[in-house]
């Protein structure tokens, strides 16, 4: 039995869009919330699992001509110009709310930064008109932990699905089986952390060659 996308609570890679927004240089420097490394690789794990998965990706910014975003995200979507606004509340572009239109897709993942602003804002607004909000919370980041904090817990009362980044990678792969499996697995071992070194080892223990897995 097919569970329709408006009450399946799992994410698949057809019945979503994505939405970095602002994860640009400043931002970093001034986040206090995570690692800030840990951040920009957490983000580039997004975006690069749903370029896998041939997710719909809308990268946005802020004053751009001051900072870009961050190099791996920008490599990682590297086929798109972000859409730069001067709003602080990105679905006030409409710009943005044309392209998540466009998509005709009803439920939304956002990662932010600052998860207090540039994130909760479009989240709430996104919300109140009807949409279902998925928020990467390792991927996004703020200007102190408690910020941070009360914004995730601000979303999550207003309706938002909190969720991490290799949650969201596994939940679109679901199934070893899929071919994507390889190209997940090379993702996983490149941005993985521990677990991604494990892999390696493995792979190497089992003198399994790039290609081959």
């Amino acid at each position: 039995m097919t569970v329709s996308a408006s009450k399946n609570p799992l994410l698949d890679p057809d019945n979503h869009a994505l939405l970095l927004i602002d994860h640009q240089y400043l931002q970093m420097l001034t986040t206090r919330s995570h690692e800030v490394g840990d951040i920009i690789n957490n983000v580039a794990a997004v975006a690069e699992g749903a370029k896998i998965f041939k997710v719909p990706t809308l990268v946005t910014t802020a004053f751009a001509e001051k900072q870009n975003v961050v190099s791996a995200l920008a490599d990682a979507t590297s086929d798109q110009v972000p859409i730069d606004r001067t709003t602080l509340n990105s679905w006030e572009d409409p710009r943005v709310t044309d392209w998540v239109k466009a998509t005709g897709k009803r439920k939304l993942v956002m990662a932010g930064q600052w998860t207090e602003v540039c994130l909760a804002m479009p989240v709430l607004s996104a919300l109140a008109e009807g949409y279902e909000v998925y928020i990467i919370t390792d991927a996004s980041g703020g200007a102190t932990k408690e910020a941070h904090d009360m914004a995730v817990q601000r979303m999550i009362q207003a309706g938002a699905v909190p969720m991490t980044t290799w949650a969201y990678v596994s939940e679109l792969q679901r199934d070893w089986a899929r071919p994507t499996a390889g190209d997940v697995a090379n993702l996983f071992a490149a941005r993985g952390g521990g677990f991604g070194q494990g892999l390696r080892w493995q792979w190497q223990l089992l003198a399994l060659k790039e290609g081959s897995r």
